[in-house]
């Protein structure tokens, strides 16, 4: 395994470890933006979105790793499988045309938080998506509430 290293800022502040760990002080994300936790991973709906996308999804492991060069295969298994399962949901709640997915390394990779995450975005037909530079626009929190609280009830009720 090559070696690789930390990109973390000093002093850096992990907002996903804190949202795993219930703190909402001084996190963008809130504790009703997660639809899905379990032992391991943790879902739930992102502060940014694309520009023509209802929402944007992120899975991430529970447990502190920088990105996929250091994530265990174990967890990150764990985190793709149940992107299966949360594209079927989006097929099934939100009549999707299709699902993306994406995960950035280091800063080079266009990563901005230093811990690994797993973007699970709805996609429509003609929703531009491809187009050339758009950058993720802020996505509401009322929006966020709505979109959570379907995935979250569609969890608790699907096995």
């Amino acid at each position: 395994m090559s070696e690789t290293r930390s990109h973390r800022p000093q002093a850096y502040k992990n907002p996903f470890e804190l949202l795993v760990a219930g703190i909402e002080e001084g996190v963008l994300s809130k504790q009703q933006d997660i639809f899905y936790q379990d032992a391991y991973i943790t879902a739930f709906i992102s502060i940014t979105k694309p520009p023509n996308l209802p929402f944007n999804a992120l899975v991430i492991p529970n447990r502190d790793f920088e990105n996929l060069y250091v994530i265990p295969d174990e967890t990150l298994w764990k985190i793709h499988s149940f992107s299966k399962r949360l594209a079927l949901a989006y097929k099934t709640l939100f009549q999707v045309d299709g699902v993306s997915i994406r995960q950035h390394n280091e800063p080079a990779g266009s990563q901005d938080v230093f811990h690994y995450h797993l973007h699970v975005m709805p996609r429509f037909h003609k929703d531009l998506f491809h187009e050339e530079n758009w950058h993720f626009v802020p996505n509401p929190i009322e929006e966020r509430k709505v979109v959570a609280d379907s995935l979250r009830e569609y969890f608790q009720t699907t096995i």
